[in-house]
């Protein structure tokens, strides 16, 4: 087997066999290869499963790389397979939003923004490891500044908040904006 296709294999059972998206860091130290190699490994197996009559694909989520089913397929192996994180209510995901688009920011600035206590809602997005705690803002009291994960970027199959709808907001009061932004969220679930 030449070097090409070894390296090439290499990548591709990684990036099948993974739960979790793969950075160009973790795959280098896994295969000890060279980075413009595995670069140049990544961009050809990106090619090679772009073609539309396969249902998979090597995606790039949360800042790595993943195989995993394209989005066109998703409503087929949904009815087999159901993510554990599929239950987020209305609530939940304007609350994401909110945290999505606001980060860092404050349980208090939140409940603010949506005018309704978010205790349960935060401990629930805090358990599915699609918020986190990013620090304390620095005004009396310290707030917790809460943010979104790894896991975030994931479960809705982006790779950066860039990604996020914003143009559509500029011109919402937050309400509109809110509710633009949960609407597009489930969408995505």
């Amino acid at each position: 087997m030449q070097y090409v296709d070894k390296l090439r294999a290499t990548v591709e059972s990684l990036l099948f066999i993974t739960n979790e998206p793969l950075s160009i860091e973790e795959l280098l130290e896994l295969t000890e290869f060279e980075e413009d190699d595995l670069r140049d490994a990544l961009s050809w197996l990106q090619e090679d499963y772009s073609d539309d009559s396969k249902g998979i694909g090597v995606l790039e989520i949360a800042g790595g790389y993943i195989m995993g089913i394209k989005k066109d397929y998703l409503p087929y192996v949904e009815k087999i397979y159901k993510p554990q994180l599929n239950t987020l209510s209305m609530a939940a995901l304007e609350t994401l939003a909110i945290i999505a688009y606001k980060q860092p920011i404050t349980r208090g600035e939140i409940e603010l923004i949506r005018g309704v206590k978010v205790d349960k809602i935060m401990q629930n997005l805090l358990a599915k490891m699609l918020i986190e705690e990013k620090g304390r803002k620095d005004v009396p009291g310290r707030p917790i500044l809460y943010g979104t994960t790894k896991q975030f970027l994931q479960y809705f199959g982006i790779n950066s908040l860039d990604e996020l709808p914003e143009n559509q907001l500029l011109n919402l009061d937050a309400a509109e904006a809110e509710k633009l932004v949960a609407d597009e969220l489930e969408s995505i679930v």
